[in-house]
This record gives C-alpha cells, sequence and structure tokens, in this order.
C-alpha cells in the first residue's frame, strides 16, 4: 500500500518559492500508469489541484497555476517536489500529496499534507 509523505517549510515570504518534497513508500515512482499528484486547500475554501508528474517523467499543471510551477522528481529517492514560484500571501494553504489516476477524484492514496503560510 503506498504511504506519503509531505516536507517542507511551513512558512515562506512573500515573492519567494514554496518547494515541497513527498517521499513515497511501498510503492516506485516509476510504477506504470501511476500519476503523483500535488493539491492544496486554502483555509475555508475547497480542493485545488496543482498539477502532477506522470510514471513516465511527463508533467502537466492546472492552467492558472501553470507559469508559476514545476514538479520534479528523483527516482533514486523515490520523491518528487513542488516548486510553487512568485507566492502571495492567497498561496497559503495545506499541500497535500496524493497518487492514483489522473484527476483529483481517482486519487486513492493521500499524504497527511502540510500548511504552507505565505507571510512576512
Amino acid at each position: 500500500q503506498v504511504q506519503l509523505q509531505e516536507s517542507g517549510p511551513g512558512l515562506v515570504k512573500p515573492s519567494q518559492t514554496l518547494s515541497l518534497t513527498c517521499t513515497i513508500s511501498g510503492g516506485s515512482i516509476t510504477t506504470n500508469s501511476y500519476y503523483w499528484s500535488w493539491i492544496r486547500q486554502p483555509p475555508g475554501k475547497g480542493l485545488e489541484w496543482i498539477g502532477y508528474i506522470a510514471f513516465s517523467g511527463n508533467t502537466y499543471y492546472s492552467p492558472s497555476l501553470k507559469s508559476r510551477t514545476s514538479i520534479s522528481r528523483d527516482t533514486s529517492k523515490n520523491q518528487f517536489t513542488l516548486q510553487l514560484s512568485s507566492v502571495t500571501p492567497e498561496d497559503t494553504a495545506v499541500y497535500y500529496c496524493a497518487s492514483g489516476g489522473s484527476l483529483l477524484s481517482a486519487c486513492n492514496a493521500w499524504g497527511q499534507g502540510t500548511l504552507v503560510t505565505v507571510s512576512s
């Protein structure tokens, strides 16, 4: 059973780059047909899908965040990383990594989430 754990700073200053890592256990980031996603939930709001990196290494991002988002992977460490540049307080959210299908509704394994606050 795949288990996911997010890690990274809990506080980021405005205009800086938010960087989070998801460590995978119980599975491989190169498993065929698996997609590895980042999702966030701002305070008091619903879930927002950010993007994914596929088993093949291909990436796809939400159009609204595409210009500021990069998702990469380290197959030797079985990890994938989110970088979100030029952050503002509106990027404050609980950030989750998840795996499964390519759609939010198809994610069947989730990390516990980590709160990232953007503030000076």
